[in-house]
């Protein structure tokens, strides 16, 4: 079976749904199809099931730029982001649009044809041929089958409960035991005081070095104040400004004064952590912003270590025994149940086997032009959010931007277009930047690689892209473009 579709969107996220929804306002006479390989849309927010699971980011910057967020809540649980998607594929219909249970098996681009040939298993796992004239990629930098989980010794003694986050049970009964999470970033100082508070006997915080965490109010005030005597969109408009230029503020001074940034976020959390806790526990060695900066709403996570209801430990693990951790200290760590929040596996398209005339294609081989497209790959856009602030930011810029070339291309019958790599371009670094976090060290031989300049350089500032995006021209020495009429095409090359 073979199905022709004109634009094909791979993954129902955030990404996938706000791509969807640009294209309906911007390309009316564009048409789509959204494979999801899940029996739900939401991504990110379908896959993790984990007390507590909410965004890292303020909903003012996380929702679209087409949808207020209309709550006072600064933070947003799961189910809540998951309802906000619903209201979005609701008021755009976008339901009839979006294929649950497709896997994408592998891509193929065809240079004689100009199309993408996408095999496709369907939810009766038989295999499909889809031909797409343009591909989006909306399937984030997560592997969704295993999330991150290193080899501890002697692991297979533990008794009890072994779990990684991205793999939650249904149903957990965790009331009165006694639980060790391993790690320390956004994902186990979530799960520390939501599982105080769901009745855990004791849960501890295990971590190899300590994160900067920063306190935020769980409900803008403000925002909550502006909304009873401004309109909704306006309200909604001033505060995402806002906050937009709180996050670049507070990153641009971690990049030129990290000290000062370091003295403030540690002086604010001993003055919540009121003596309770040695700050060792939360006294990094590294500069604010060379890993994530993570947040907790209202001090819940201090609330919770000042009372007593959950601890942490600064230590390695020497081994696992039948009942709990024992750690290089010497100290013993007993456990009815050991959560592993030791991060994520990093792929990109999913996991798809993507090629060009048959040969492979190696997306770490490659850079991003415009922060958007894959160098000398024909016909195809990938969406990679920030690092440094809202995901959503990236995706509706992204967004805007594909539109504008798509009815560029309509308007000069363009039916091919292609950003030509300059190997001279190429650096080391990936385009997530200089983060130091391990799923970025993990990430080397995946993401495409970061450009020395131009439309090469992606940035990570949302500020400047949205200015760069708005006003990029698509006649330059990069964008080789074909025509339906044309008698031959040169054929892509890749580089290496």
């Amino acid at each position: 079976m073979k199905k022709q579709v004109d634009i094909l969107i791979v993954g129902a996220g955030i990404s996938g749904i706000g791509i969807a929804a640009h294209l309906l306002k911007n390309c009316p006479q564009r048409s789509f199809e959204i494979i999801e390989r899940r029996e739900s849309f939401g991504g990110t927010w379908d896959l993790f099931k984990y007390p507590g699971i909410r965004s890292d980011s303020d909903m003012s910057t996380f929702g679209f730029n087409f949808k207020p967020w209309q709550k006072a809540s600064v933070l947003a649980d799961g189910a809540s982001i998951k309802g906000y998607l619903s209201e979005v594929i609701d008021e755009n219909q976008l339901a009839q649009k979006i294929h649950f249970q497709h896997r994408v098996l592998s891509a193929n681009y065809d240079s004689n044809t100009k199309k993408w040939s996408v095999e496709i298993e369907n939810a009766d796992n038989k295999k499909e041929t889809w031909i797409a004239n343009f591909v989006v990629g909306c399937t984030g930098y997560y592997n969704y089958d295993k999330g991150f989980q290193p080899d501890f010794p002697n692991q297979s003694a533990f008794k009890g409960q072994f779990i990684h986050p991205q793999h939650w049970p249904e149903n957990l009964d965790y009331k009165g035991k006694k639980v060790v999470i391993i790690g320390s970033g956004a994902t186990a100082i979530t799960l520390v005081p939501a599982m105080s508070k769901g009745g855990a006997g004791h849960v501890t915080m295990l971590q190899r070095s300590p994160t900067y965490i920063a306190s935020i109010p769980s409900v803008d005030m403000i925002y909550d104040k502006m909304r009873k005597v401004l309109p909704e969109d306006l309200a909604y408009k001033l505060t995402r400004a806002r906050n937009i230029g709180v996050q670049r503020a507070v990153y641009a001074v971690a990049q030129k004064q990290p000290e000062l940034l370091r003295k403030f976020l540690l002086q604010s959390i001993k003055m919540q952590l009121k003596g309770k806790v040695d700050m060792k526990h939360f006294t990094p060695k590294y500069n604010p912003w060379d890993q994530r900066l993570c947040v907790v709403p209202d001090g819940d996570l201090f609330k919770i270590l000042r009372e007593g209801r959950a601890s942490v430990e600064t230590d390695q693990i020497e081994k696992f025994t039948a009942k709990g951790v024992q750690l290089k200290s010497g100290k013993h760590l007993d456990a009815d149940i050991v959560i592993s929040a030791t991060g994520l596996n990093i792929q990109i398209l999913g996991g798809i086997k993507a090629t060009i005339d048959g040969k492979p294609l190696n997306t770490s081989q490659h850079m991003l032009y415009q922060g958007v497209m894959v160098s000398d790959v024909p016909n195809m856009a990938l969406i990679i959010g920030y690092i440094n602030a809202s995901w959503t930011l990236k995706v509706d810029i992204a967004a805007e931007y594909i539109c504008r070339l798509l009815n560029y291309m309509d308007e000069k019958g363009y039916n091919e277009v292609l950003p030509q790599g300059d190997a001279t371009q190429i650096e080391q670094d990936t385009v997530m930047g200089s983060l130091s976090s391990g799923y970025i060290a993990r990430a080397a031989d995946v993401m495409p690689k970061q450009g020395k300049s131009g439309p090469w350089r992606v940035t990570n500032n949302y500020l400047a892209d949205r200015k760069a995006l708005k006003k990029a021209g698509f006649e330059d020495s990069v964008l080789k473009f074909s025509k339906k009429s044309a008698a031959s095409v040169t054929k892509p090359r890749l580089v290496s």
